[in-house]
């Protein structure tokens, strides 16, 4: 089975922290040369950095995606800076928790402008390259919340589950040009996201989970380095859950 990502070149958003620089990280100890795109420019100059450090040619770009000029950026820096662009990750995403009685349209449309809207648009600016070179990896980071809902989170829900069927569409489009399109649903990772609950919430949260743990940036990171080698080749239009069993 042939996971090395030997030869290619990856976009990675929202790279500067979390799931982002895991994956970033991982696709690079496979291979990959690595674009991380962060609206933080220091952060992903320092993901960028530790690419480096791993042998491998890297580049740091700084915009907001949820913008079409921050999309398109995004991929042509990829393109110009490391020559080609053949898997794209879109990880970025926020949070805007809230009842939804007590949800602003500002935290609505915010969060949905990052998660699905940034989606959408990195896809539609990688999909023009990809489909040219006939060959390319679209990796949608969605959520296990876009599968089963949660209180407090509408928006976050109805953005991930746009990404699910976002996924689906692309994988239908794209196939014959050899483009897979899947995405990840991650459970609860351990990141700075979930640092912040309380301590009960935490504990309330591992008794839904069969593997009683939450899962760490690594474990998703392994999925979408799977997702985009050779190896995978025969999928697309999958969603895999990462999420110890939560939803299943």
């Amino acid at each position: 089975m042939n996971l090395s990502l030997a030869g290619k070149v990856a976009l990675v958003t929202g790279a500067g922290q979390g799931i982002g620089k895991a994956v970033a990280l991982e696709l690079a100890r496979q291979g990959a040369d690595v674009a991380v795109a962060d609206i933080n420019d220091q952060t992903s100059g320092a993901v960028a950095a530790e690419i480096h450090g791993l042998g491998r040619k890297a580049a740091a770009i700084a915009g907001d995606i949820s913008q079409a000029e921050g999309a398109e950026s995004a991929v042509d820096g990829a393109v110009k800076d490391l020559g080609r662009l053949d898997i794209l990750v879109n990880n970025a995403g926020i949070t805007r928790d809230g009842l939804l009685l007590r949800m602003s349209e500002a935290d609505w449309d915010r969060v949905l402008a990052i998660n699905l809207r940034g989606t959408f648009l990195c896809s539609k600016a990688a999909a023009k390259v990809m489909t040219k070179q006939r060959w390319g990896r679209i990796i949608s980071v969605a959520s296990v919340i876009g599968i089963r809902g949660n209180a407090g989170q509408a928006n976050y829900a109805a953005s991930k589950a746009g990404v699910i069927g976002l996924t689906k569409s692309l994988a239908r489009e794209l196939a014959g040009r050899n483009v897979t399109a899947n995405a990840v649903a991650p459970g609860f990772i351990q990141t700075a996201m979930t640092d912040v609950l309380p301590d009960k919430v935490k504990e309330q949260i591992l008794t839904q989970i069969p593997l009683g743990r939450m899962g760490g940036p690594e474990d998703v990171a392994a999925a979408i380095a799977f997702l985009a080698s050779e190896a995978a080749g025969y999928i697309t239009g999958q969603v895999l859950a990462i999420d110890g069993g939560m939803a299943m």
